[in-house]
């Protein structure tokens, strides 16, 4: 018999030892701030990590329970929640460099992000250098002297190429850098890096986490030492979710095992479908045996290969958002991870704010349109791309 209790039995019970009334679903603690006992418990709580009891921007039950879930399904000694995934990407990077470090970045990722390393960091003293990210030979050559961190993307939004997890933390461990990565796209359902030796991972958990459309937060996950120096930054910066926000994240998790597997099923069945259609030039999806690094894939994300896919359409701009006005059943909306299909042209919505140069560099084309598979049949799905193709 396992000791160890399955990854869909652990989504629904995680973060449950901080429910400490007779409600099955977690209550939200929607106070800002906590009484005390007594002088000595507030001055405790005071010095604490992230204490749950002190006051909500510090931390709160509702908040726990879903760090507490998070940290489980990555297989993380800890986690924090935020107000965003912006806020945890960012804060989790602030936490991690100083003036006078550099950072290598794959080039391809979320544009936010991106604009942080590109825009925000070196106005205070921290460089950037952008290598692709399926290339670790490009890791190795950017690598300098002051480099503290490798931060990557994978699957990578949104050309959905691939970064090899453990390649990259063994060459940062043998160079002394830090490693994080944002595993929003595929979720801990279908890919674990802090299992393939990567230092801690960061989530736009208002994607798959979530799963419901109807939040925004975000989580930072690793070591419990990184954690408590994340977690002053935190502070310091505000980004917190609310115990409203954290409640709705809490049971978006319960969840995230029957709904991932789902979409991984269809945007396979939807890739191939597009894959052979006359109008398409080209399928990112690394389920595709003709994605470049689907064996990668294989190797790397044992639960399921995700519900995001992107194709290119010839004829650039035009033709990328001829395809978009077209969609019947598939929303027209940036975001992605729920319950329902969104389909973006990235060059206008999502990478817009980049400049022509910063998209080429991502792999972004005028013509790629960017899909997020929710929990429709494949069919009616695979109907709709259709006659927005052809009509």
């Amino acid at each position: 018999m396992r000791n160890e209790k399955g990854r869909a039995t652990r989504a629904v019970h995680a973060g449950s030892e901080v429910n400490e009334t007779s409600s099955v679903a977690m209550p939200i603690f929607q106070t800002s701030t906590f009484r005390f006992r007594d002088v000595e418990e507030g001055r405790e709580l005071s010095a604490a990590t992230a204490p749950s009891h002190l006051y909500t921007r510090w931390g709160n039950p509702t908040t726990r329970a879903a760090e507490l879930a998070i940290a489980d399904l990555e297989g993380g000694e800890a986690a924090l929640c935020f107000s965003s995934g912006m806020a945890a990407g960012s804060t989790a990077v602030m936490a991690t460099v100083q003036a006078g470090d550099h950072v290598v970045v794959a080039a391809s990722l979320y544009a936010g992000m991106i604009e942080l390393f590109e825009r925000v960091l070196p106005r205070f003293g921290v460089d950037a250098t952008f290598a692709d990210g399926t290339n670790l030979g490009a890791f190795e050559a950017a690598i300098e002297d002051r480099t503290r961190l490798i931060y990557v993307e994978t699957p990578a939004n949104p050309t959905l190429s691939l970064t090899d997890l453990a390649a990259v933390a063994a060459l940062a461990k043998a160079r002394d850098c830090f490693t994080i990565a944002d595993n929003t796209w595929a979720s801990p359902v279908n890919q674990r890096p802090l299992e393939l030796g990567i230092d801690a991972v960061v989530h736009s958990a208002t994607k798959y986490l979530g799963g419901h459309t109807d939040v925004i937060s975000g989580a930072a996950v690793g070591a419990q030492e990184w954690t408590d120096r994340v977690w002053p930054m935190l502070k310091v910066l505000g980004g917190c979710p609310s115990p409203h926000d954290a409640y709705l994240l809490q049971r978006g998790i319960k969840t995230i095992t029957v709904r991932v597997a789902r979409q991984n099923a269809t945007a396979l069945e939807l890739a191939s479908f597009l894959e052979e259609h006359p109008l398409v030039d080209r399928v990112h999806y690394p389920g595709l045996e003709s994605h470049p690094q689907h064996d990668l894939a294989v190797r790397q994300m044992p639960g399921g290969f995700g519900g995001m896919l992107a194709f290119e359409v010839d004829g650039g701009f035009d033709a990328g958002k001829r395809v978009l006005e077209r969609l019947e059943l598939a929303i027209h909306a940036v975001s992605l991870g729920g319950i329902e299909t969104l389909a973006v042209h990235p060059a206008s919505t999502t990478h817009g704010p980049l400049t022509p140069e910063e998209r080429e560099r991502a792999g972004i084309s005028d013509g790629l349109v960017r899909v997020s598979v929710g929990l429709e049949d494949a069919d009616d799905l695979i109907g709709d791309f259709d006659q927005a193709l052809t009509s």
